[in-house]
């Protein structure tokens, strides 16, 4: 099954608020996968971090994803690590792949820096920065459309994939 768009970037690129626009756009239905791993696991993402640990949620995070790619014809969005997996690279070729780029300035006042981001407690800015850094080149290897959102509208967003989409 192919998605009509799988969007992919840092937290604070606006995957969420731009998928289910992006969704209602396309007539479509929208998923995200931090969504469906707190479902399995029954708890909130961050208590996964801190009970069981990154390594498990990226277990979890790594099977929601290959699931929702194989039961999901919508728009999906995925956790900003979820591309670090190997096997969800493998999963993502052939999709229709949107990277959200987002500059850091724009990615801190979205994100608020709050204490739900797991990945982001220790100096959260600098943090931010440096995961932004490690995981752009894999983000851009990944998309068949990179779509810069820094200082733009979810509505002028959402028109500019729609019309880059492929099919």
């Amino acid at each position: 099954m192919t998605a009509k768009a799988v969007l992919i970037g840092p937290p604070g690129s606006g995957k969420t608020t731009l998928g289910r626009l992006l969704a209602e756009r396309l007539g479509v239905g929208f998923r995200d996968t931090d969504s469906d791993v707190e479902a399995v696991a029954g708890k909130p993402v961050s208590d996964i971090f801190v009970e069981d640990g990154e390594e498990r949620f990226r277990e979890l995070e790594h099977e929601a994803v290959r699931r929702a790619l194989a039961e999901h014809d919508g728009v999906l969005s995925l956790g900003g690590g979820a591309v670090l997996h190997e096997e969800t690279q493998t999963l993502l070729d052939g999709q229709p792949v949107v990277y959200l780029q987002v500059g850091l300035a724009d990615a801190v006042q979205r994100v608020g820096l709050a204490g739900a981001r797991p990945l982001l407690v220790l100096n959260p800015r600098s943090r931010l920065k440096a995961l932004m850094e490690e995981r752009r080149p894999i983000y851009e290897r990944l998309a068949v459309m990179t779509v810069v959102t820094d200082k733009r509208e979810p509505e002028e967003l959402a028109d500019e994939i729609v019309k880059g989409l492929p099919g």
